[in-house]
């Protein structure tokens, strides 16, 4: 029996004792999935993503970090843990959910993607059925469920992006970055699958010297994206430019551990109390399209669905 009929039978086993399990109706959990993602690297995704994991964790929530940006390792790198399993485990060599699920600092869960998965158009459509039918066993493990995306336009993260209810876009004042962000949102617009309806699209301005600067940045980023795009973002806060960031880097610890009571750390507090004071946003977790159904959405391109 070769390795696809096993995943196959795994699946179909599955489906025969618990009913319909890569239904998203079916496994909508109580996670608050929040996607964070940018439109060039070296902004402050992944270090937003983890602040904020250790923000929530510090008003007693429970996180996983699902480190989407497959193929670079960055959650680990900062967190100073090398995981002995990663998600390429989970589809190569027949490790469980809970062999790759590592802990890292203040309890936070991590899945690291790991250098062995180049993207999903790579997996056959047995590979793909297992990630989902093991994946959907998160939802409703944490109270939130961040996942970080890669940086940039490719296929893969606009696919997270487009299944996502709840995105943090993070931008700098570089034009670089303003203009990477651009294109993110434009190429999201055209996206078939784009609902722009459902998805809430949040803006982080990093490494700025204030409050103002930050909201200056943004208030001209949206009059030309309502202006051409006719999209609705809104404005989350700031994380303002602090020495500290670099230096936690450097200790391989996030800012929020190394350094809580610095300008960058009370940022990232500030910036959850915007998430939480979202009451639309925390009321309809419940109701989001899920963990299960954003994965069969994003693995599912190109592979004559799942």
């Amino acid at each position: 029996m070769d390795q696809a009929e096993n995943l196959r039978n795994m699946v179909k086993s599955t489906e025969e004792d618990g009913g319909k399990p890569l239904s998203a109706e079916s496994n909508r959990g109580k996670s608050r999935i929040i996607t964070v993602t940018s439109g060039k690297g070296g902004v402050g995704k992944t270090s937003t993503s983890i602040n904020l994991a250790i923000q929530f964790r510090k008003m007693g929530k429970s996180v996983i970090i699902l480190d989407a940006d497959f193929g670079l390792a960055n959650i680990e790198v900062m967190f100073g843990a090398i995981p002995k399993y990663n998600l390429s485990d989970l589809v190569y060599r027949g490790k469980d959910l809970k062999d790759i699920i590592v802990k890292g600092p203040m309890d936070i869960s991590f899945i690291s993607g790991g250098s062995g998965i180049s993207g999903f158009e790579d997996l056959t459509k047995d590979q793909i059925m297992y990630i989902v039918y093991k994946l959907k066993e998160i939802e409703g493990m944490a109270d939130i469920i961040i996942i970080d995306t890669g940086a940039g336009i490719s296929s893969t993260v606009m696919d997270f992006v487009v299944a996502s209810d709840e995105v943090l876009l993070v931008t700098t004042p570089e034009p670089t970055s303003i203009t990477d962000s651009y294109s993110l949102l434009k190429v999201l617009n055209k996206h078939s699958e784009f609902n722009r309806k459902t998805t809430k699209i949040k803006i982080i301005t990093n490494k700025v010297r204030n409050y103002e600067e930050g909201l200056n940045l943004y208030n001209k980023f949206n009059v030309v994206v309502d202006k051409f795009l006719k999209i609705e973002i809104e404005f989350l806060g700031i994380i303002e430019s602090d020495d500290n960031m670099s230096k936690a880097v450097i200790q391989q610890q996030p800012i929020s551990i190394a350094y809580p009571n610095s300008k960058g750390a009370k940022c990232y507090k500030k910036l959850l109390d915007n998430l939480i004071s979202d009451k639309t946003a925390e009321e309809s977790h419940n109701e989001h399209k899920g963990l299960v159904a954003l994965f069969m959405r994003t693995m599912k391109r190109g592979k004559g669905g799942v």
